[in-house]
């Protein structure tokens, strides 16, 4: 038995051979079978990533004697205008690591009027 253990956990068995099907089978039947959250866990760092920004959403830019970030439009429109340099400036935290206190956020329109990103300008 010991020896059957050492030879299944080698893989050494001959190809075409019952047991080498049997393994194969063995692990087909894990494969489609085992539940989603055994092959796929996600731990709860992972699910709460889709809260917090990408970073191609947002950009900082040299500014003189205060911090300047490029914000994109998709990401400011989903937060009430009362609470935007608020919500921002915790996200922008959590982004750079260091406290942001945002003073103004400023939108850039395009020759159209519509509006193609935000300036959003931090206290030094």
């Amino acid at each position: 038995m010991l020896t059957g253990l050492k030879r299944f956990i080698l893989w050494d068995y001959p190809r075409g051979g019952w047991q080498y099907d049997v393994m194969c089978g063995a692990i087909c039947l894990f494969i489609f079978l085992a539940p989603p959250f055994w092959l796929h866990p996600q731990p709860q760092w992972f699910r709460d990533q889709r809260r917090i920004p990408q970073a191609s959403q947002i950009t900082s830019l040299p500014g003189y004697g205060a911090a300047v970030f490029w914000i994109e439009p998709e990401l400011v429109s989903t937060i009430p205008e009362a609470q935007r340099l608020d919500q921002l400036g915790k996200v922008l935290t959590a982004l750079t690591g260091k406290r942001q206190m945002l003073t103004r956020i400023e939108p850039i329109y395009d020759s159209e009027q519509e509006v193609k990103g935000y300036m959003a300008y931090s206290q030094p």
